[in-house]
């Protein structure tokens, strides 16, 4: 599993160096330590791109290598980046095909560690918002998972739209839940698929955040449905 997740990542990784070479960037690989402003001198990130002025630092993870000591890597990265200008974080995310999960704790992001994630989501929602859509839909998944596990749903498989559907007719989360939840759906399948999209906006992001900090809210009250 380790392997498979590494060697997606690396494909992801040198297609987006191919990208960024078609549009005219240099483009440096897992970059030393001269390649590095000084500001980055503690960090080594998967690539950097640069373009006259523009100077992207790029990341690229699956959903099953992120955890807390990651997450905060990837925080402190982007601040990092953020506070200089002509260069920006982007934080690309990638998954195998969604087919079937397994609702278990050693696999699945818990309470804390989604909370902690969502902080980075923030932080992208004003700097890579297709990025920003796939990282807040995996967390907002894994709340849904958690919900499911607590209300004891008999549940036959958890692809993401079978899991919101059975959510909303069980009565644990409101039409207006459903919707939204629906609509970022459509926006996370168009992107991860490498297609392009002009509906994505940043009110979208910010309201599945915060969807998802509710939900895991409605955990401890037992009041999922709003």
């Amino acid at each position: 599993m380790a392997t498979s997740t590494a060697n997606l990542e690396r494909e992801r990784l040198l297609k987006l160096a191919q990208e960024y070479r078609e549009k005219g960037y240099e483009v440096f690989f897992h970059p030393n330590l001269e390649d590095l402003p000084d500001f980055l001198n503690n960090y080594r990130p998967d690539m950097i791109v640069r373009r006259g002025e523009e100077n992207v630092v790029i990341e690229v993870k699956s959903r099953s290598s992120l955890n807390s000591s990651s997450n905060q890597y990837l925080g402190n990265l982007a601040q990092a980046v953020q506070r200089h200008p002509g260069w920006r974080f982007e934080l690309v995310m990638t998954n195998p095909e969604d087919t079937t999960y397994s609702l278990k704790a050693e696999v699945s992001l818990q309470e804390h560690e989604i909370e902690s994630q969502l902080q980075v989501a923030r932080q992208l929602t004003t700097q890579h918002l297709e990025s920003a859509i796939l990282y807040s839909w995996s967390l907002v998944e894994a709340t849904l998972r958690l919900i499911a596990e607590k209300e004891e749903l008999s549940l036959q498989r958890f692809d993401p739209l079978y899991l919101v559907k059975q959510l909303v007719t069980e009565g644990v989360i409101s039409k207006s839940e459903y919707q939204l939840l629906m609509n970022a759906l459509s926006l996370r399948n168009t992107i991860a698929h490498g297609f392009k999209t002009t509906q994505l906006r940043q009110n979208t992001v910010s309201e599945l955040i915060e969807l998802t900090e509710q939900l895991l809210r409605n955990l401890h009250t037992g009041d999922e449905a709003s």
